[in-house]
């Protein structure tokens, strides 16, 4: 028995979702989103999974030179932009595709002569109020930004929602009837569909859709799981029982005795804690399984441990296997028991964690 927790990734469950999105918006190209090292998955193998991807998109520029230093070739679009000439040099010499949000990046692509000619994407504000230029700004910002010598044919236009993943929230269908305003003042391709976009709200497809958590499996949508659009889990994050003891009545589990014994039971210690990314405030009653059984979490995260209420499955024995997330447990139910996001467990899971693909 080896004592730590596993992640394995599921490759075929990449390009299966990968396949998913392609499907609902079938007109549209894919930008497909591994930033955050894909989602914690792996930036380097997320892209090699992900080859039928037409462009990849990363947040911040180390992430897209990492990938070409991996030696993947593919059209990378970094999200962030660039803030300063310096980095606008390393962009173009890459080829990378770079994301404007505000005047300076547009001056600076004036400024900077001696760089070959990028493809650009204007970032428009219909609501999200992060980054982008206000509807009534950006026809002017997008003139400039076209007539720049460093701008490589028309640029792009996108948007990003802000409550997509809520299907009855109006914000959404008030974001594109602005972003489409805006499109009809230029004649660039446009892009406003995210992960929640893809599924629930067709009218966001236009010409590119950015394909992000789904990718991983999960669902953007705040009352259902990835299962319920026919996405799989890549991620099966997995440990192992290193004891297993019958407590008595009253016995107090663990830090501050958060948890009782009602009766004299059974109680596993599983090697998975909050140094390995499992969520420290996870809440008694988040499922674990133990050999496909549902328990309970019981008592507070440890660093390395946690403890698990064996009286569903008695026979439990020292080396049993615990599935934490992933394969028969959807990631999205162990994060609302943590009341946080699927995003933050799957991002957060620790170097320490050994990693397998499948």
């Amino acid at each position: 028995m080896t004592v730590g927790a596993e992640a394995s990734i599921d490759l075929g469950a990449l390009r299966h979702n990968l396949s998913i999105a392609r499907a609902k918006a079938p007109g549209s190209g894919v930008v497909a989103v591994i930033k955050a090292n894909g989602y914690g998955h792996g930036i380097e193998r997320t892209a090699r999974a992900l080859h039928d991807a037409d462009i990849f998109a990363v947040a911040r520029l180390n992430e897209a030179q990492a990938l070409r230093a991996a030696g993947i070739r593919h059209p990378i679009l970094l999200l962030e932009g660039f803030a300063n000439s310096e980095e606008l040099r390393a962009i173009a010499g890459e080829g990378f595709q770079v994301v404007i949000h505000r005047r300076g990046q547009v001056d600076l692509m004036w400024e900077t002569h001696d760089i070959a000619a990028l493809i650009a994407w204007l970032k428009v504000d219909t609501g999200m109020h992060r980054l982008g230029f206000a509807p009534d700004e950006a026809s002017v910002a997008y003139q400039h930004l076209s007539a720049a010598p460093t701008v490589a044919g028309k640029p792009r236009l996108m948007t990003h929602l802000a409550n997509a993943d809520n299907r009855g929230d109006p914000l959404t269908q008030q974001q594109l009837d602005r972003f489409v305003h805006v499109a009809h003042e230029t004649e660039g391709e446009c892009s406003a569909a995210n992960s929640a976009g893809i599924l629930g709200w067709p009218a966001s497809h236009l010409e590119w859709i950015r394909p992000g958590i789904m990718l991983y499996g999960v669902s953007p949508f705040v009352d259902d799981s990835g299962q319920a659009h026919g996405l799989r889990p890549v991620m099966t994050l997995r440990s192992t029982v290193i004891a297993v003891r019958t407590l008595p009545k009253g016995a107090a589990i663990g830090y501050g005795g958060a948890w009782v014994c009602p009766e004299s039971m059974p109680v596993g210690v599983v090697a998975i804690g909050y140094g390995d990314g499992y969520p420290r405030h996870a809440t008694s009653g988040t499922p674990v399984l133990v050999e496909g059984t549902r328990v309970d979490l019981i008592g507070r995260v440890s660093m390395d441990m946690i403890c698990v209420d064996l009286r569903k499955r008695p026979q439990t024995r020292v080396g049993d296997t615990v599935t934490l997330w992933g394969d028969g447990l959807a990631v999205e139910e162990v994060a609302r028991s943590a009341a946080t996001i699927p995003y933050q467990l799957l991002c957060g899971v620790t170097q320490r964690v050994s990693v397998v693909e499948r």
